[in-house]
């Protein structure tokens, strides 16, 4: 999955539940200030928070060190903080995308360390790399995928941490996630 596909998906998926959820009786509340928008719906059956603020503590991982939020474009909303909670299963994801002057390399060393606070850490190459709980097999893997970006992630597939790094002219674009599901897989 490109970068931005995480939070696209995710705010498509927040939106179809959104709408599911519009059908029953609940409050929806709506707040957008500059390019901050966040969205609550309640219902009797469920929760649906959406913001475009993020924190680096909703993630888990340090900022890497002179990093500076990527801004956002057309293309690219930046950061997206997505929660659905209900009585059968819940679903959290936080995504913050960064840039950084330094070189590929020395970010994937500061974040190795950064992940390995929460066990043993997975390097992937390619793109596309994010895991959707299924089944019973909890541990993350890597797929066959060419191209330059890195990923390095950590966790089961119900919960887990995951950088994503590629190279951006001299420099380095990165993402910090955080994925947490809830339902028969665990995780929340």
């Amino acid at each position: 999955m490109r970068n931005g596909g995480i939070k696209s998906g995710a705010f498509i998926g927040a939106a179809l539940f959104g709408g599911l959820l519009l059908l029953g009786a609940c409050t929806a509340k709506e707040n957008k200030q500059g390019d901050n928008r966040k969205l609550d719906i309640q219902t009797p059956i469920g929760d649906l928070h959406v913001s475009s603020e993020v924190d680096a503590q909703d993630i888990g991982l340090a900022v890497y060190p002179g990093a500076r939020i990527r801004p956002s474009s057309e293309n690219n909303k930046g950061s997206a903080n997505v929660n659905i909670s209900t009585s059968v299963f819940g679903v959290k994801v936080a995504v913050l995308e960064y840039l950084s002057d330094d070189s590929p390399a020395k970010v994937a060393e500061f974040y190795r360390r950064e992940l390995a606070k929460y066990g043993t850490v997975l390097e992937c190459r390619g793109s596309g790399h994010v895991a959707i709980p299924k089944g019973e097999n909890q541990e993350l893997s890597c797929e066959a995928k060419s191209g330059e970006a890195m990923e390095l992630k950590v966790g089961t597939r119900s919960h887990q941490h995951l950088v994503s790094i590629k190279p951006d002219g001299q420099g380095t674009q990165f993402s910090l996630v955080y994925i947490n599901t809830r339902g028969e897989q665990g995780g929340l």
